[in-house]
């Protein structure tokens, strides 16, 4: 198993509101912090350690798979927007899926347009290994089913990684400011 909460990965969001009757174990709440972290634009390789090598990342515009393409997404939101708000998270399932209820706010650098996006978010995770294996950011609760629509998606996987930079140790993650 993996470090809890508490430890030095850095992660910021420990204060986890869940659903009435809804409990997490210190495990699923470092999950979830970590995952808020980074919804958050702040995304470090510590918390990203936190996923398998082959995990999936996918919300309407991207099915990022494997650490390659999905570590660019978390650390393109750091480039792409001035502002990032959490506005509302609570977990409302504990299982695995995690599934969390997140609303969020943000302001795209240079045309400062604002959008707010309500998702469902589910966390997959591997019981065994403790890494998490998917992460789903269904807007609306929804994800595209469509080919052209999916077709897209994968063309953004692969595009952000040629456009966004990964910190190669953790010296660069600092100077950054994400550890």
């Amino acid at each position: 198993m993996l470090p809890a909460a508490g430890s030095d990965l850095g992660i910021e969001n420990t204060n986890i509101k869940t659903a009435t009757g809804v409990t997490l174990d210190e495990h699923q709440k470092t999950l979830v912090g970590s995952v808020l972290d980074l919804f958050a634009g702040r995304p470090s390789l510590n918390k990203l350690a936190l996923w398998d090598d082959d995990g999936v990342f996918e919300d309407p515009i991207t099915i990022a798979t494997g650490r390659k393409q999905f570590e660019p997404q978390w650390y393109g939101l750091q480039a792409a927007f001035s502002e990032i708000e959490r506005l509302h998270h609570e977990v409302v399932s504990a299982g695995n899926p995690i599934g969390m209820d997140l609303k969020t706010r943000y302001v795209t650098k240079g045309i400062n347009k604002e959008q707010t996006i309500a998702s469902r978010i589910n966390i997959f995770y591997d019981k065994d290994t403790g890494k998490i294996t998917k992460v789903q950011d269904k807007w609306d609760g929804e994800l595209p089913d469509s080919t052209f629509k999916n077709a897209l998606r994968n063309l953004n996987s692969v595009s952000v990684p040629k456009m966004v930079s990964v910190p190669k140790n953790d010296e660069e993650d600092a100077k950054r400011g994400n550890q």
